[in-house]
């Protein structure tokens, strides 16, 4: 996971760039991905010290982002040099970049789906329909059925208080009455 870098690291990085060290040297140095540190100096020298701060999150549209890739080709902008210009994450145009390589230009199209996927009406139990919907034979079987559960409910109760009565006889109480 990489790790988040303050407003206050990214000026270190680039006030050390302008004391005269190399953009490599700062990066070994750090521990900073080389291209990363490239499309900061880039950003600082277009845009001054807002460049380096923590930016608003944005969805770009199938079409802008086409039009970012075919850019790309068509100026043979670097990957640097478009994150720059466009104003957008280094590993974002490459993920996009490595999408159409592998599957074409029609997966920047295609509509992701988010959220957990819809349930099989098939699956899990029947819906209950009301007592005034169901036939006598279905209102007697549903009516046995809550009477069958009851009278288990009551038999696990009556087991649960014989059983702490019981612990009481041993350690020498009366039970109650209740």
């Amino acid at each position: 996971m990489p790790k988040k870098y303050t407003f206050k690291d990214r000026l270190k990085w680039i006030k050390a760039i302008e004391d005269g060290d190399s953009v490599k040297h700062v990066s070994a140095l750090y521990g900073i991905n080389h291209h990363r540190l490239m499309v900061l100096w880039q950003r600082y020298l277009k845009d001054g010290p807002k460049a380096l701060q923590e930016k608003a999150y944005t969805r770009l549209s199938s079409y802008e982002k086409e039009v970012v890739l075919r850019d790309i080709e068509d100026n043979c902008l670097t990957l640097p040099e478009a994150a720059v210009k466009y104003n957008l994450g280094l590993t974002t145009i490459q993920a996009w970049k490595r999408k159409v390589q592998e599957n074409g230009w029609r997966t920047l199209y295609e509509v992701k789906k988010y959220g957990r996927p819809p349930k099989d009406p098939n699956m899990g139990r029947p819906k209950k329909k009301k007592t005034e919907e169901m036939t006598e034979l279905e209102r007697l079987r549903y009516e046995n059925e809550c009477l069958r559960t009851e009278n288990a409910l009551l038999k696990k109760v009556r087991a649960l208080v014989e059983e702490r009565n019981a612990r009481l006889r041993e350690i020498g109480q009366k039970p109650s009455k209740n």
